[in-house]
């Protein structure tokens, strides 16, 4: 068993349950860690029996594209999406962090993180 991971992957999204925040959008950074045995894969040198990080990227991207209230609902449909397209995938662990939240206070991020 090995770990695949991706981060700080940068988007901006309309996430959040304030209307300025669908209108304006905000920044965003996820993180994907995916546990696959990927043996074959390094012994073989061969990308097609181990998880390919460009499927992962562009699923983040369109699932980040899909508005929802909150981060937790995106992180899921990642998480979710992920187990579907990827079949070699064991269990993904999915942090998605919003940048500089309007919470009225100096936070950096407030994040989530799912594990399927």
């Amino acid at each position: 068993m090995g770990i695949i991971r991706l981060n700080q992957i940068k988007l901006n999204a309309n996430h959040g349950c304030l209307h300025e925040e669908e209108l304006i959008g905000g920044a965003y950074e996820v993180d994907v860690e995916m546990h696959t045995d990927f043996q074959e894969a390094a012994e073989n040198d061969d990308l097609t029996k181990t998880i390919d990080y460009v499927i992962v990227n562009r699923i983040v991207e369109e699932e980040m594209a899909i508005r929802s209230k909150l981060i937790e609902q995106v992180a899921w449909r990642i998480g979710k999406r992920m187990k579907i397209e990827l079949p070699t995938l064991e269990k993904a662990v999915v942090t998605v962090k919003k940048l500089n939240p309007p919470i009225n206070g100096n936070v950096r991020d407030v994040s989530v993180t799912i594990e399927v």
